[in-house]
C-alpha cells in the first residue's frame, strides 16, 4: 500500500510539472526532455528532499556541468531552464538568488573565430577554416586564393593590428576577388578595385563609412600582399556620407532600461553606463583591472592598442567586489579539479608561462563553462559570450517602453553625453572614452549651447 501511495505522489508531481511546461507553451517534444534534465538533478542529490534545496545546490550543480565538455550548448540551455522552471513550480522563496540568466549566457561557448581567441590561430589554419565553411559564399575563394589570403594575415598580424581589422581586412579582400570572378588578384589592379568601391557605392548603397572600410582593406591587401601598390586611384563615385547624431537616453530612461535587468546583465550595463567603457571592453575585463582603492577601472589594450582609465562607480564597489568572490570561488574549484588556466595573448603566454592559472588574469565575468582548445588540447575558462548582453538590453529597452533604437553602445553615448551636460570639459571626455582624435568626440556636444533644445520654438513665443 505504500509503494502504491510513493508512486502516486511521484506520478502527480510529473503530472504537475508536465502542466507548469504546457503552461509556459514549451512543446511535447521538449518538455520530455526537462523532465530527463530535472530526474538527472534530483538523483545527483539523491537522498536530499527539493524542499531542502537552496541557491548553492542548483549553483553547485551547473558548475559541475559546466566542466563537462561533452554536453553541447543546447543542451547545457535545456538543463538550466529545466531546473528553473521546477523550482518556479515549487514556489522556491530563493529562485531569485540563483543568476538563472548568467548560466543561460553560459550555454553559448566562444566559437574559434571569436576576437578574444582567433589569433592563436595560425594564419594558414585560419583561412583553411574560413574554406571550409560551405555555407559561405566565399568558401570557394578562400579554397582557391588561400596563399595569398594568409599572406595578407601574416602581414596584419605583423604590424599588431587588431583581431576585428585582421577579420575585416581579410573579409573585403576575398569580396573583392569573388566580384572580379575569382580571378588571380596579381591580374587585377586599380581599375577594377574603382569599379568595386563604385559597385558598392551605387548598387550597394552602402554608407561612406564602409566604403572607406573597404578601400583600406584593398589598399593595404595590394601593397603588402599582392605587393603591388594601387597608387592613385583618381576619383569615384563617393557614397554619401550622412550625419547622424548618436543614440542618447536622458537619465531617467537609464533608470528605466536597467531597472528591467538582473544579475550580471544588469551590472555590465551599469558599468557600461558608469564608465563609458565599449561592450568588448567590460566582457574583457580581467581582476587585476580593478582598483577599489583608487575607485577606478584600467582599460587594457583598448582601441587603437591603448590603455586608460575610467572611474568606477561608488554604487558598483559592493556588486562587483560580490561578483569577484562568486568569480573567485569557481576559480579555486577549477585548481582543484587541475584546471583554472584563463587565454593569455601568444606573447604574454611565452613570457608568463604559469599567469594563465593565476587569480589576476582572470577574467570578472568569466563562462560558467570550460573550453577545450581543439588545437592545443587545453582547456580554459573564457569570459561569457557578449551576445547574451546585446540581447538583453533589447529585451529590457522593450519592457521598459522605450521606443530609442537602444543598443549597449547607447549606454556608453549616454555617459558622454551626460558628462558634457554635468560641466565637464570635453577633453576629459575625450580621454575617458578613448578617442584619438577629440573631432569623434564633438559629435556630443550636440547637447551643450547647439541643435533643438538651445532654441525657443515661435509657438512657444505666441500669446
Amino acid at each position: 500500500m505504500k509503494n502504491t501511495s510513493a508512486s502516486d505522489t511521484v506520478e502527480k508531481f510529473w503530472d504537475r510539472y508536465i502542466h507548469h511546461l504546457n503552461k509556459k507553451m514549451i512543446r511535447q517534444t521538449v518538455a520530455r526532455w526537462y523532465v530527463i534534465r530535472v530526474e538527472q538533478y534530483i538523483n545527483y542529490y539523491a537522498g536530499k528532499p527539493l524542499h531542502d534545496h537552496d541557491p548553492d545546490d542548483v549553483t553547485e550543480y551547473f558548475r559541475k556541468l559546466g566542466r563537462n565538455q561533452k554536453i553541447q550548448d543546447w543542451q547545457f540551455r535545456q538543463i538550466v531552464d529545466a531546473i528553473r522552471n521546477l523550482f518556479e513550480m515549487l514556489g522556491a522563496a530563493w529562485i531569485g538568488e540563483v543568476d538563472w540568466q548568467y548560466w543561460l549566457q553560459s550555454s553559448t561557448k566562444l566559437e574559434p573565430s571569436h576576437p578574444t581567441i582567433a589569433r592563436s590561430t595560425p594564419a594558414r589554419e585560419t583561412i583553411a577554416n574560413l574554406a571550409r565553411q560551405n555555407k559561405s559564399r566565399l568558401a570557394e575563394v578562400r579554397r582557391q586564393h588561400e596563399k595569398l589570403l594568409t599572406k595578407l594575415l601574416v602581414e596584419i598580424r605583423s604590424r599588431g593590428y587588431s583581431i576585428r581589422t585582421e577579420q575585416t581586412y581579410e573579409n573585403w579582400a576575398a569580396r573583392f576577388i569573388e566580384y572580379c570572378d575569382n580571378r588571380d588578384p596579381r591580374e587585377l589592379g586599380g581599375k577594377e578595385v574603382v569599379s568595386y568601391l563604385q559597385h558598392l557605392a551605387v548598387q550597394r548603397n552602402v554608407s561612406a563609412s564602409t566604403q572607406n572600410q573597404a578601400l583600406n582593406a584593398l589598399v593595404f591587401f595590394y601593397a603588402h600582399a599582392v605587393e603591388k601598390p594601387l597608387g592613385d586611384l583618381g576619383g569615384f563615385v563617393r557614397a554619401k556620407r550622412p550625419k547622424r547624431l548618436p543614440v542618447v537616453l536622458a537619465p531617467g530612461e537609464v533608470q528605466r532600461l536597467l531597472s528591467h535587468l538582473q544579475g550580471n546583465h544588469w551590472l555590465m550595463a551599469s558599468l557600461l553606463y558608469g564608465t563609458g567603457m565599449r561592450l568588448m571592453e567590460v566582457i574583457r575585463l580581467r581582476v587585476q583591472d580593478m582598483d577599489f582603492d583608487y575607485h577606478q577601472i584600467v582599460v587594457r589594450d583598448g582601441k587603437g592598442k591603448k590603455d586608460r582609465v575610467v572611474p568606477l562607480p561608488e554604487r558598483l564597489l559592493e556588486p562587483l567586489r560580490q561578483q569577484l568572490a562568486k568569480t573567485r570561488k569557481l576559480h579555486r574549484q577549477d585548481l582543484a579539479n587541475g584546471l583554472g588556466e584563463v587565454f593569455l595573448p601568444e606573447a604574454l603566454a611565452r613570457k608568463y608561462p604559469n599567469a594563465a592559472r593565476e587569480w589576476g588574469w582572470q577574467y570578472v565575468f568569466p563562462s560558467g563553462r570550460l573550453s577545450t582548445d581543439p588545437r592545443t588540447g587545453v582547456t580554459r575558462r573564457h569570459h561569457i559570450h557578449e551576445s547574451s548582453l546585446q540581447k538583453a538590453v533589447k529585451k529590457a529597452a522593450t519592457a521598459a517602453g522605450l521606443v530609442k533604437r537602444i543598443n549597449c553602445h547607447a549606454l556608453r553615448h549616454s555617459f558622454a553625453t551626460h558628462l558634457l551636460e554635468n560641466g565637464y570639459d570635453i577633453r576629459t571626455v575625450q580621454d575617458l572614452l578613448g578617442h584619438a582624435d577629440v573631432s569623434t568626440t564633438m559629435i556630443y556636444t550636440h547637447v551643450l549651447n547647439r541643435g533643438g533644445r538651445a532654441v525657443l520654438s515661435p509657438l512657444d513665443r505666441l500669446g
